[in-house]
């Protein structure tokens, strides 16, 4: 698992599965307005979106995970 920080669109997403090739979200499912799902042909959960992430995320996460970019 791994987890990605765009400060410029303070998003964030958490790779269930990494990496996620071209098209293979086939499912996408909003949780809330700041939480989306992604999953594949079978159903199994790949990824999550966190929009707003600043607001709802650790700000020491989202550091290092910028970093890690």
């Amino acid at each position: 698992m791994r987890f990605r920080y765009d400060k410029e669109v303070d998003a964030g997403y958490i790779y269930i599965k990494y990496p996620i090739r071209s098209g293979e979200a086939k499912k996408t499912v909003t949780l809330s307005d700041n939480i989306i799902l992604d999953f594949d042909k079978k159903d199994k959960l790949i990824g999550v979106e966190i929009l707003n992430a600043s607001k709802m995320m650790d700000r020491q996460v989202l550091r290092d995970a910028g970093k890690a970019a």
